[in-house]
């Protein structure tokens, strides 16, 4: 095995311009193959980072009514209860789940002040000592919640930056004293996200898919909803899920959890998921088929690549006829000259290939740059590229093989 690798090394370079001219169709096939891929893969991971964010595993389950979310300025819905410590319980409990948040939440609130101004459209949350954490919120300024606040009902809250650039632009809010519906809340300190992950922006479209309006963000403690809002309101859910690939699964059993307590059905109440890895999905999806028929028209040139490896080796067998003769008359076998021309066309295929996955990768980063988007390479599909071009070597140059293996000695001798 190993002498016909060396003879076909010692062949491929006797005859270096042909050979190569013989392997142009494998490594441009290869190559289109491994750029389209490429680009396919590193679209559609920025897709779901764009969507989920990186590393952030968070599936947010609410009230909808219909396919829109409740909205609480028209008062409790009925037939909704609050959900119950066993609920709760159960949610954090799933094995995919990594932690569990619960919230009220009300948005465009307008009445918080700090004197005579005014936070306009801001977002109000009632959470629990989980919420923090769960969804990747640092303390940067003050501190956080911490248990008495829960136990003793303290009326403290925690603003983002949005909210201090309006609320206290020019000192730390820290300490100071700011009116919720006409009830003095302390602010006890300043959150920010823990990653600072923005989507990738480059079209019209991209925004309109992944923008998302920013809300100048007040939290307050659960038990201090009440104080300013009202009791036994509905609470939304934020569950961290262990991987990306588990949040499917963790959005749809959180959501039949939390609709038992729900027993309105005629008003179209109920909680349901924001499957952001589906919508990353969808959207993968929609330019899936173009893809594939690129591919498949990349495909084709593999298809040429062989027919012109398949020629070759023909003209080889008639080239090295005598050789061959020589070689049966010494007391070679048929399936030595056979294995010997099959291991010829497999290693001129392979260095083929090796030389489109290379071309195909630094064609995927010219790819890139011109275009601005982004590639992944993948791993499997150099693999896969590398072997098939070497079945591809098999299958176009086994008739020749055959050819040559059959070939009588004496009337190659003659040839000579």
């Amino acid at each position: 095995m190993l002498e016909n690798v060396r003879l076909s090394f010692q062949g491929i370079w006797s005859h270096k311009m042909r050979s190569f001219l013989t392997m142009l169709g494998i490594i441009i096939g290869i190559a289109s193959i491994i750029s389209i891929v490429s680009t396919i893969k590193g679209t559609n991971e920025q897709i779901k980072q764009n969507l989920i964010g990186a590393g952030n595993n968070n599936v947010t389950v609410r009230l909808k009514q219909g396919d829109g979310d409740y909205w609480m300025d028209g008062g409790l819905p009925s037939g909704v209860s609050k959900l119950s410590a066993d609920q709760k319980k159960r949610i954090r409990e799933q094995e995919q789940v990594e932690n569990a948040s619960f919230y009220t939440e009300r948005t465009y609130v307008s009445g918080i002040a700090k004197g005579n101004t005014t936070l306009d459209s801001a977002k109000a949350l009632g959470v629990d000592e989980n919420y923090l954490s769960t969804c990747g919120y640092q303390i940067y300024q003050g501190r956080g919640f911490v248990e008495s606040d829960f136990s003793k009902i303290h009326k403290v809250v925690l603003l983002d930056d949005t909210a201090v650039l309006t609320l206290f632009p020019d000192e730390s809010p820290v300490g100071k004293t700011i009116e919720i519906m006409g009830e003095p809340f302390t602010v006890v300190g300043v959150i920010k996200k823990s990653d600072s992950f923005q989507p990738v922006i480059n079209s019209r479209e991209d925004y309109n898919t992944y923008n998302q309006e920013s809300y100048p963000l007040v939290l307050m403690p659960d038990v201090c909803w009440p104080i300013v809002f009202q009791y036994d309101e509905p609470e939304n859910a934020v569950v961290m899920a262990q991987t990306t690939e588990d949040m499917s699964t963790v959005g749809k059993t959180t959501a039949e959890i939390m609709n038992e307590a729900v027993t309105n059905t005629s008003d179209s109440l109920a909680y349901k998921a924001e499957d952001l890895l589906e919508k990353a999905k969808s959207l993968q999806e929609l330019g899936q088929s173009t893809n594939q028929q690129l591919i498949w028209i990349a495909s084709i040139s593999l298809l040429v690549g062989g027919i012109g490896v398949m020629n070759i080796m023909l003209v080889s067998v008639t080239e090295r006829t005598s050789e061959i003769g020589l070689k049966k008359a010494i007391g070679a076998r048929k399936r030595r000259i056979l294995f010997q021309f099959l291991t010829e066309a497999a290693v001129l295929t392979s260095i083929g290939g090796l030389l489109g996955v290379l071309g195909g990768i630094i064609m995927a980063q010219v790819i890139s740059r011109v275009s601005q988007t982004p590639v992944a390479i993948s791993i499997p599909a150099i693999i896969f590229s590398v072997v098939f071009s070497m079945v591809i070597g098999i299958v176009f140059g086994l008739l020749p093989s055959v050819k040559a293996a059959n070939l009588n000695p004496i009337d190659a001798l003659r040839r000579e």
